[in-house]
């Protein structure tokens, strides 16, 4: 049996480090992209892992990285690089600096990944999935807090519906995902659930996805939110 690969955009903790755990166990090879692979300790421990320089908002890092398209079809495709930005309860607008740190990791981010990594992923018949949040949906939305973080993952969902667009004709499946309240770095920890959990849980999404899920938005069990 070939042994599948998957890249992962974003893995030196949280959720895309869980990602590269599970996926190593089940025998994948993981090539895990992060901005300092000197400092991912933990992502380091991970047996079979292979890591290498990538920052989600740097053309110049993309490019440099863009070979690993050519070495292995890329089965998986996962952007799991994001930034929350400021913590805010209402309606209050962010400074330049945290406007242009939160928009360029969580839209120009994946804009960039997908664009380099998508053809790659198109021809082997398989998967994009882009780490979204529920916080993203403009349809279920009733609160403020977070506006930032909310407004750069509905404008990530968009980056994925066009992706979609653009990849599914060629073969590819695209997604976007949201992991549940997490106890991560980001989620803090009041989360609803462990990373062991979440990432288990969206595994067995991505895996069950089929032609007519392209440009969906699911949550870590399967159901379909609302854009």
């Amino acid at each position: 049996m070939t042994q599948k690969t998957v890249l992962i955009a974003g893995a030196s903790r949280g959720l895309g480090l869980e990602f590269a755990r599970q996926y190593s166990i089940a025998g994948w090879k993981v090539l895990a992209g992060v901005r300092e692979p000197a400092r991912a300790v933990a992502l380091m421990r991970v047996k079979g892992v292979e890591l290498f320089p990538l920052d989600v908002t740097s053309a110049g890092s993309l490019a440099d990285s863009a070979w690993l398209a050519d070495e292995d079809p890329l089965d998986l495709l996962l952007v799991c690089a994001g930034l929350y930005g400021p913590d805010t309860a209402g309606f209050l607008a962010p400074g330049d600096a945290d406007f242009d740190a939160v928009m360029r990791t969580n839209v120009l981010g994946p804009m960039r990944v997908i664009q380099t990594f998508g053809d790659s992923v198109a021809k082997a018949g398989g998967r994009i999935a882009v780490l979204s949040s529920a916080m993203g949906s403009i349809g279920a939305s009733t609160q403020t807090s977070g506006l930032l973080y909310r407004a750069s993952k509905a404008a990530a969902n968009m980056v994925v519906k066009c992706a979609a667009l653009e990849y599914g004709p060629k073969g590819g499946t695209v997604v976007a995902l949201h992991p549940g309240w997490v106890r991560t770095d980001m989620g803090g920890e009041g989360g609803e659930l462990d990373a062991y959990t979440s990432v288990r849980g969206l595994r067995s999404v991505i895996e069950g996805l089929e032609a007519q899920a392209n440009g969906g938005f699911f949550d870590w069990r399967g159901e379909a939110l609302p854009w």
